[in-house]
């Protein structure tokens, strides 16, 4: 049997040794599991941006990976742990809404709350869920599989909804989701938010903090120099970025910056 997967996406940085002290407790469990850092840097207690990124990755492993998922601002209060099993993968981490994309995209979720305590590291720090109860649960997982054993399922788990493009007068107003370390800008319009005639490379009339974007372009190579353009991103929304540039500071847009596209 090939060797358990286990992936890593929190708000840790590296830094530090958190990172590395979730590895080690995963190993002294399961010593034979291959751990695959996924990102550590998402946005500091930013629950939507750790959800953008495991939703952006775990499509692309194999069957029954288990991905840990720590981006937890409510770290020691009564908000469960959980693991959700979908689309034959497993999560682990706090019900706080990080696994808000997978309960979207996958219509066979399945949430339990982890209340075996048996499976926790002892003692449990308030401050450090990762490596006394996430970590520790993914490893023990891997080892027999036995979901039924880790807790009840349950119906009322928090979930949130991406921010969605609204319609306005004339066009549709959306916003910044992520920066990412290129200085790309991940809107939240997908190729399906566009009408028909934008959807292949030519003329948009969009609008990123006020400035203007007048292409939509297939590679960001075909960008001019220093040009911002949109294309269409490899997580399935349109980004706006500069060849062998930064958007970002081109635009002067942060996360959360106002984009507008003109329909008519």
């Amino acid at each position: 049997m090939s060797s358990p997967i286990i992936t890593l996406t929190t708000d840790y940085g590296t830094n530090d040794h958190l990172v590395g002290v979730l590895k080690g407790v995963i190993l002294k469990i399961q010593p034979d599991a291959q751990i695959v850092d996924i990102n550590h840097s998402v946005l500091p207690y930013d629950v939507l941006d750790g959800a953008l990124s495991i939703g952006s990755a775990y499509r692309y492993f194999p069957g029954r990976t288990v991905h840990v998922v720590v981006v937890d601002p409510g770290v020691g209060t009564p908000r469960k742990p959980i693991i959700v099993a979908a689309n034959n993968q497993y999560f682990v981490g706090p019900d706080n809404g990080v696994m808000s994309v997978i309960y979207a995209r996958e219509t066979d979720a399945i949430v339990r709350r982890v209340t075996a305590e048996h499976y926790f590291q002892r003692p449990i720090s308030p401050t450090f869920h990762g490596r006394d109860i996430f970590a520790p649960v993914a490893a023990w997982l891997t080892k027999n599989w036995q979901l039924e054993s880790f807790g009840e399922t349950i119906s009322d788990y928090a979930q949130f909804a991406v921010p969605k493009p609204k319609a306005q007068t004339g066009g549709l107003k959306g916003a910044i989701l992520r920066v990412d370390r290129f200085g790309n800008l991940m809107t939240n319009f997908t190729l399906e938010d566009l009408p028909e005639p934008m959807r292949n490379p030519g003329a948009i009339q969009m609008t990123v903090a006020g400035k203007p974007v007048k292409q939509f372009v297939e590679t960001f190579a075909q960008g001019a120099a220093n040009e911002p353009v949109a294309v269409l991103g490899s997580s399935g929304y349109i980004e706006i970025a500069c060849n062998k540039g930064d958007a970002a500071r081109t635009l002067g847009a942060t996360r959360g910056a106002e984009v507008l596209l003109k329909l008519s």
